[in-house]
C-alpha cells in the first residue's frame, strides 16, 4: 500500500507545519477585513510594550512562555529529531508549555473572573504533554510526535490566535 503523506523528511515536516501557517494567515486575513466593520480600526504599527508591562505578572509570564515555546517549537519542528539539541529543546518547550498552562488557569479576566472555554486547553496541555514526554522516553514517536504536534497546534497556534481578536490585549499590542 502506497502511503500519501511520508512518515519522515522534510516533505513532512512542512506537511506538520504549513496548514497551522495558512489557517492562521487567513483567520489574520478576515480580521483586518471585519475589523472595520465592527468598528475596530486596524493600523499597524509598532509594537505598544507598555501595555504588557501594565498588566498583573501572571499575565506578563503567561505571555513570555508562550512566546519562549512558540519560537522553539518552530525550532523543534524544523530541525533534526532525537538528537542532544532536540531533547534540550525539547525539555526546554515542555517546561514553557507547563508554564502556559499553569499560568492560564490563574488569568480569568475574559470571563469575569470564572473560567472561559479556552480552559478546556489548560487541561488538555496538562493531559497531554506528560503523555507526549513518556511517549518519548519509551521510544513511541510516533505517539511523540502526534501529541507534541497536537500541543504546538492547538495549544500554540489556535489558541494564540484568539489572543489577536479584535479588542483583546494582543490585538491592541500590535494592531490597536
Amino acid at each position: 500500500m502506497t502511503h500519501l503523506i511520508p512518515t519522515q523528511g522534510p516533505l513532512r515536516r512542512s506537511l506538520t507545519v504549513v496548514p497551522p501557517l495558512i489557517a492562521a494567515a487567513v483567520l489574520g486575513g478576515f480580521l483586518f477585513v471585519l475589523a472595520p466593520g465592527w468598528g475596530l480600526p486596524v493600523r499597524l504599527h509598532a509594537p505598544d510594550w507598555a501595555l504588557l508591562a501594565d498588566q498583573a505578572p501572571v499575565l506578563q509570564v503567561h505571555i513570555a512562555a508562550a512566546t519562549a515555546a512558540l519560537v522553539i517549537g518552530v525550532v523543534l519542528l524544523a530541525g533534526v529529531k532525537g538528537n542532544t539539541l532536540h531533547r534540550t529543546l525539547g525539555w526546554t518547550w515542555a517546561i514553557a508549555m507547563a508554564t502556559v498552562a499553569i499560568s492560564s488557569i490563574f488569568i480569568r479576566d475574559i470571563n469575569h473572573g470564572g473560567f472561559s472555554w479556552i480552559h478546556l486547553l489548560t487541561g488538555w496541555t496538562l493531559i497531554i504533554l506528560p503523555m507526549a514526554l513518556q511517549a518519548a522516553r519509551s521510544h513511541n514517536i510516533a505517539a511523540h510526535r502526534s501529541r507534541m504536534t497536537g500541543l504546538f497546534v492547538g495549544a500554540l497556534l489556535i489558541a494564540g490566535m484568539f489572543t489577536f481578536f479584535p479588542g483583546r490585549l494582543m490585538w491592541r499590542v500590535f494592531l490597536g
